[in-house]
């Protein structure tokens, strides 16, 4: 692998065909404590690595205000504020949190606006660019979620609205209300439950921003990734990434960690390079494991 480290290597993508961003970009879950749930473990290192993303030319970061709660965006704030004009912050909403790994997701049109509101005043922004619906609640009809967003919309609260962990239909329902210019959903080499979502939005050219890119840990076994490894002295994570850049121009990984050192193994796999033939490879032995994944899956069901 080339020794040179940069985001912008992974190539482009327009958020709702007007903000550029290279498309590796940084999610910022991992900078909270154990199980998403306050502060992290070594507050510093968690600084320096969001400073980092700003000289390894990432510039598009993806919070929550779930995400310790508040915590990553405090921490984004203190960081990088005042914020580089090429930077793209995109946040979430409509999870609330309980507790350590606890997620409750809530739609309610007056909690969501609190919500924008809060986000708003913990990043120092007066309108928030980007912004994602971070579940659809069950609590709430969709149509009142997406109704609440649009006015928020219209009111110069936030420009550009996305979608997270949804599927065809729910896009479709809630274009009805706002242009949806991203879908945040789980996909990886080991998982292929959104391939039907993805191709949806390559046909939109909707961004699709790839969360949990790196679900490597039992592929590194396979025949194909580790003769690439190898050949390319890089990580499995490297490859994982480089498989996902690869796939399309709509994607946009969005790999997150706490240390500074990782962030770099992460962006050195925008300048990875994979054959047509090593990405049909790749392709081909992860969805085998998917397969058999899901097959097991429903095994286990049947048996119990």
């Amino acid at each position: 692998m080339t020794e040179s480290i940069d985001a912008s290597f992974s190539g482009t993508f327009k958020i709702g065909g007007e903000i550029k961003v290279n498309r590796l970009g940084f999610g910022a879950m991992r900078i909270t404590g154990k199980g998403v749930w306050g502060e992290p473990e070594d507050r510093n290192e968690a600084i320096a690595t969001l400073k980092k993303t700003i000289s390894l030319n990432i510039n598009f970061i993806d919070t929550a205000d779930s995400y310790g709660p508040f915590v990553s965006e405090d921490l984004i704030c203190e960081a990088l504020y005042p914020y580089p004009s090429t930077l793209l912050i995109g946040t979430k909403a409509g999870h609330t949190r309980l507790g350590p790994d606890i997620w409750r997701p809530i739609g309610n049109p007056n909690y969501l606006r609190q919500c924008v509101l809060m986000s708003m005043r913990r990043l120092k922004l007066n309108e928030i660019r980007f912004w994602q619906l971070h579940r659809v609640a069950e609590d709430t009809p969709p149509e009142v979620q997406f109704e609440t967003i649009a006015k928020m919309q219209q009111e110069g609260l936030i420009r550009h609205v996305g979608l997270s962990a949804v599927g065809i239909n729910m896009i479709k329902k809630a274009q009805q209300f706002f242009e949806v210019v991203s879908v945040q959903n789980r996909y990886n080499m080991l998982n292929r439950e959104s391939e039907e979502v993805l191709n949806y939005c390559i046909e939109k050219n909707i961004a699709f921003i790839s969360y949990a890119p790196l679900d490597q840990n039992t592929f590194e076994e396979g025949d194909v990734l580790k003769e690439l490894m190898q050949e390319k002295n890089a990580s499995a994570r490297q490859i994982a990434l480089a498989w996902l850049l690869k796939r399309s121009k709509v994607v946009i990984p969005i790999p997150g960690t706490s240390k500074v050192q990782h962030l770099k193994e992460n962006v050195a796999a925008a300048s990875l390079h994979l054959s047509d033939a090593e990405w049909f490879k790749l392709d081909k032995e992860g969805r085998a494991v998917w397969h058999a994944r899901k097959a097991n899956l429903k095994s286990t069901l049947r048996n119990e």
